[in-house]
């Protein structure tokens, strides 16, 4: 039989994890255009789950040290700052397909991030869910700490041959110290599928309000689709009966296939500030993206600004995974100071993270154009800008090289 050194090669693991953990993290550029400050490293990736959290320690049943459970991806993530540190919870895909919530805190939240305690028991609903996902976390005006996340069941009336398709509902649990979490009921829309829904952080008319992302079907929006908007009274049974689409799927846009937003927004002095993905389609399959937009500050359900085009697109190796050309976000934090870390995922496989501030957000949401429609429009709205600023290098002769 095969012998190792069970202690020494115990060592050695956890000596590389341990490197991989403590490996700094710096900025390599910004874009688009100065906006956001990106980092060389993934800030959370499948090798920073800890090593006793994959193997057998036991060498008496793990002789040969073999990984046991092992991860396949470490991808969108929810965050939220507590207790003075940046803490994710990290949909954390097993091998088997099946997705688990887990914490990883940083006291600094651009490295250094470990995995905390044991993975989260969320418990089930009277109508167990296969899979759970995608977990947006707020700290709600009412005192408590959210996480809204997607729910998968199978669609039973969809026959048993078809293991395929699926229901989708909105998950509701919450907590006040972020380890031990009440299961409230699934949200009820009137929709029959729920993906990307998120609690707005603040009462609307002494209501719970959430944006919402109805579908007709698991994967296809069919004649829903668009971020949706809607109140409830009872966050412990909730329920909303009138559902609003705030803002639109629209054809051959960065949005033509799905949109929905991504974590609950941020509330500045201009508006609340959002972060959603649009989904488009293409010759290699469904394209994702990341967009802004603003919105009212008394009627947070009202667009009041929202730039053409996307914010973030997936870049060099962000555009290989599991699901190939895929940025998606559901967790951003904002400093006391302005800044914002925005965490978001590659290719449904690790994280990664951008930095920005409030200041430089809402300058680009509010004086970036909108999309214009039309390649003839666009030409104009180019032109436009292109004779300005020629204008402008005239006038200044010393800027010309």
């Amino acid at each position: 039989m095969e012998k190792i050194d069970f202690a020494t090669s115990l060592r050695a693991l956890m000596q590389e994890h341990n490197s991989l953990i403590e490996t700094p993290n710096c900025p390599v550029g910004t874009r688009p255009g100065g906006l956001l400050t990106c980092y060389k490293n993934p800030v959370i990736t499948r090798d920073h789950i800890p090593i006793h959290w994959r193997y057998d320690l036991d060498p008496e049943r793990n002789p040969l040290l073999l990984e046991r459970l092992g991860i396949n991806a470490t991808y969108n993530a929810g965050a939220i700052e507590f207790d003075g540190k940046i803490v994710m919870m990290v949909r954390v895909e097993e091998y088997s397909r099946k997705s688990i919530f887990a914490l990883a805190e940083s006291e600094n939240g651009i490295d250094n991030f470990r995995f905390i305690g044991e993975p989260l028991i969320i418990d089930q609903t009277d109508s167990p869910e296969t899979n759970i996902y995608d977990p947006r976390l707020v700290l709600h005006e009412d005192g408590w700490i959210y996480a809204i996340f997607c729910a998968e069941r199978k669609d039973h009336s969809a026959g048993e041959s078809d293991t395929e398709t699926a229901i989708a509902s909105a998950g509701i649990a919450r907590s006040k110290d972020m380890k031990t979490w009440e299961r409230l009921a699934d949200l009820k829309t009137p929709s029959p599928q729920q993906r990307n829904a998120v609690l707005h952080p603040e009462f609307v008319d002494g209501k719970y309000a959430f944006y919402t992302r109805p579908q007709d079907g698991f994967i296809g929006a069919g004649s829903g689709g668009g971020i949706g908007w809607g109140l409830c009274d009872n966050i412990e049974k909730a329920e909303i009966t009138d559902e609003i689409i705030i803002d639109s799927r629209i054809y051959h846009t960065i949005k033509e296939s799905k949109n929905g937003l991504g974590p609950a927004p941020i509330k500045t002095d201009r508006g609340w500030l959002h972060l959603a993905h649009g989904v488009r389609n293409s010759a290699s399959g469904l394209r994702y993206t990341l967009y802004s937009f603003l919105t009212d500050l008394d009627q947070p359900w009202k667009v009041i600004a929202a730039p053409g085009g996307y914010l973030l697109s997936p870049r060099g190796s962000e555009r290989c995974g599991d699901v190939f050309n895929v940025v998606f976000s559901n967790g951003w934090v904002a400093k006391d100071n302005g800044d914002i870390l925005l965490y978001y995922a590659s290719s449904d496989q690790r994280m990664h993270i951008a930095t920005t501030t409030v200041e430089k957000m809402l300058d680009y949401v509010i004086n970036t154009p909108g999309d214009p429609g039309t390649s003839y429009e666009c030409s104009k709205l180019r032109a436009d800008l292109v004779r300005r600023n020629e204008q402008y290098l005239k006038d200044h002769p010393e800027l010309q090289l």
